[in-house]
């Protein structure tokens, strides 16, 4: 009586163990495509992703670089005052988005141009995003906001 028990026990046990494993795969797996990471330009050009890979870029668009092609293709370029990638994207760019200012895109890059399939602008005239600061920080390029 003792055995069955004690074997009914072990294949309790056994069986939530693998449910657990099983879970914790089955949301690994659907979480794969929503995790982006940043990189900055300067990590771009060092270390160029493979181009099937979605990330987020982020930097300061460059003055006189903002280009406006057929329909709502913009091209421009992201800096982050050590290396500069040229950005293309297809679509309604945000109101606040111009030149000299913060900007975060996500996409791929194929070697040559980063492929926009969303760009986010900075909200108010001293925000930018914290990994857009870190990398201008990393390259001695940002300056802290004035307060007015």
């Amino acid at each position: 009586m003792k055995s069955l028990k004690k074997q009914r026990r072990i294949q309790i046990i056994a069986i939530t163990i693998v449910a657990l494993i099983v879970a914790t795969g089955l949301i690994g797996y659907a979480m794969r495509d929503g995790i982006n990471f940043f990189r900055s330009p300067s990590e771009v050009i060092a270390a160029p992703p493979s181009p099937a890979e979605v990330f987020r870029i982020g930097g300061l668009v460059e003055v006189g670089s903002l280009q406006r092609g057929q329909g709502e293709t913009v091209r421009f370029s992201v800096t982050d005052g050590g290396a500069t990638v040229p950005v293309e994207y297809t679509g309604v760019l945000p109101d606040l988005f111009e030149e000299d200012q913060g900007m975060v895109g996500l996409g791929s890059y194929d070697g040559t141009v980063f492929t926009a399939t969303e760009i986010l602008a900075k909200h108010d005239e001293d925000y930018m995003p914290k990994e857009v600061v870190d990398a201008l920080k990393e390259q001695g390029v940002y300056q802290e906001p004035s307060d007015g």
